[in-house]
């Protein structure tokens, strides 16, 4: 097939876009690159299956493609509060071209939900049943709330058009191409280990995520577009696996042999308390489940970072 992946130089695109080319797929990569990063696919630029397109989703497009993955947002607090309106562009304008694209075409469409539209949840773990709970106007709201507005219009493009969706809600996810300064925990704490700086925890450690490598999420997104039509979601995919932010500093510090202090900073506004997905329907429907534990998807991350801060210098 020939398969769009919007958002195709961020993390988890990138790995998708190298995943889809070794099944034979011909690939689309779009991206703004207001996060992406040339570097994540200058691997895949000879690849004669592989085209790279740089193009904002919040302007439509014309192409001809069999699927789409719909990846493109910033995904992390820094960026998207680097420009929220721009982020809410994103989430709705993106949603509505790629879904008019799909609607033209014919096309399965899958939309990169987040665990973020569960909010501070007060159920937990969170199954997709839960609507959460989320601040409407708070500094998040425009990636909170922009992504419950694609998954709104997702649905209402299946009900009323009879189109093929996709809808999985993306947990904390993490492994090499993550970018240095996105502000996300992992990144952060492994950047601050390697250079000898204090590693910052906010608020008193306890609050908690659970953490999936990327391999396993895109095994789940692959799995998920191949499933069968009628089973649209929305379904979780992460990993169930639950840490501390003060559990993970120490994991950090011991794989880094770092002489980094922990010091703690005071709690960034709306920020969850805890976050681990309940996936018994991805296990029931799909028949996935995560398969890399947190001390060897941190060993593989922390050597990428260690081999990107080697070839800076």
């Amino acid at each position: 097939m020939r398969v769009l992946v919007t958002g195709g130089a961020g993390l988890i695109g990138s790995h998708l876009c190298e995943r889809l080319l070794r099944d034979g797929h011909e690939v689309l990569c779009v991206d703004s690159y207001f996060t992406g990063s040339r570097q994540n696919i200058a691997h895949l630029t000879n690849h004669p299956m592989f085209d790279v397109l740089r193009h904002d989703v919040t302007v439509p497009l014309m192409v001809e493609v069999d699927r789409i993955y719909h990846l493109a947002c910033p995904a992390s607090p820094v960026h998207y509060q680097r420009d929220p309106v721009q982020t809410m562009k994103t989430n709705i304008l993106g949603a509505i071209n790629m879904l008019d694209l799909a609607k033209r075409l014919g096309a399965r469409i899958l939309q990169a939900s987040t665990s973020e539209v569960y909010g501070d949840p007060d159920v937990h773990p969170q199954p997709e049943s839960y609507w959460g709970r989320v601040n409407p106007v708070g500094v998040r709201s425009c990636y909170d709330e922009g992504k419950r507005g694609a998954e709104t219009l997702f649905f209402d493009f299946h009900r009323q058009y009879g189109l093929e969706i996709k809808v999985m809600r993306i947990f904390n996810t993490y492994g090499p191409r993550m970018c240095a300064d996105d502000g996300r925990v992992i990144s952060n704490f492994i950047m601050q280990a390697l250079s000898g700086r204090d590693i910052t925890i906010y608020g008193d450690g306890q609050q908690t995520r659970s953490f999936c490598y990327v391999d396993d999420l895109v095994n789940a997104m692959v799995s998920f577009m191949d499933s069968e039509p009628g089973f649209t979601g929305p379904v979780n995919a992460g990993n169930p696996e639950e840490f501390t932010m003060l559990q993970l500093a120490e994991q950090v510090l011991n794989l880094t042999a770092s002489v980094s202090k922990i010091v703690f900073r005071p709690l960034p506004s709306d920020d969850p308390r805890q976050r681990r997905p309940d996936i018994t329907l991805a296990q029931q429907m799909l028949g996935w489940r995560p398969t890399v534990p947190l001390s060897e998807g941190l060993v593989r991350t922390i050597e990428y970072f260690r081999h990107q801060s080697g070839r800076r210098r």
